[in-house]
């Protein structure tokens, strides 16, 4: 049972970390650069909005990879 429970805390965990960006995200100096980085994407006409965060992606993509690399290192224990 304590298999099944696991990833349960890890996603409630994970949840609860997103919840708390979302909420408390403005008052986080570097987190208000994101979005408006060189390199994001941003069209506005006239009746036309179109926005792609280009930089900002692949600057979370390598943050993610980085985070589950090292915990993909430290589980495995091996050097």
């Amino acid at each position: 049972m304590e298999n099944f429970a696991k990833p349960f805390l890890i996603l409630s965990f994970l949840f609860l970390c997103v919840g708390l960006l979302i909420l408390y995200g403005n008052k986080i100096p570097f987190l208000n650069y994101l979005g408006k980085l060189p390199g994001d994407l941003r069209i506005e006409k006239e009746n036309f909005r179109f926005y792609f965060p280009l930089t900002t992606s692949i600057l979370v993509s390598i943050l993610i990879s980085l985070i589950l690399f090292l915990i993909q290192k430290f589980k495995s224990g091996s050097p």
